[in-house]
């Protein structure tokens, strides 16, 4: 099953990376990305995930034998999660203001810099 999370993990990423590279518009980009970052939640989850594996709170109860997941892939997958939310919000705040300035949203028309 953990192979079969990898390859979607990677053709999630691959998508989005194809979006950003053939993406005609500044949000369809930025949307591409968020979906290529996406991608990074899926393998995080898929190198943390563990068979029969419990929540990691042990107590008296649970013999040390039982497998567990890992508590830090997810710490890291809530991480990336919020590092994502952020990113996008920054980048679509700047198309917002690219377009108020520049009238478009289309990258080969904002090839001159002003100073």
């Amino acid at each position: 099953m953990n192979v079969y999370a990898y390859a979607v993990a990677g053709a999630v990423v691959l998508l989005g990376i194809i979006g950003v590279a053939r993406s005609r518009d500044l949000v369809h980009a930025v949307v591409s990305l968020s979906i290529s970052q996406s991608g990074t939640y899926i393998l995080l989850v898929a190198v943390g995930f563990r068979y029969g594996g419990l929540a990691p709170i042990l107590n008296s109860t649970v013999r040390r034998s039982t497998p567990v997941v890992d508590p830090v892939v997810q710490a890291l997958t809530l991480t990336d999660i919020v590092v994502s939310a952020a990113t996008t919000s920054m980048l679509l705040a700047l198309v917002v203001q690219i377009v108020k300035r520049r009238g478009t949203a289309e990258p080969d028309k904002l090839n001159e810099l002003e100073g």
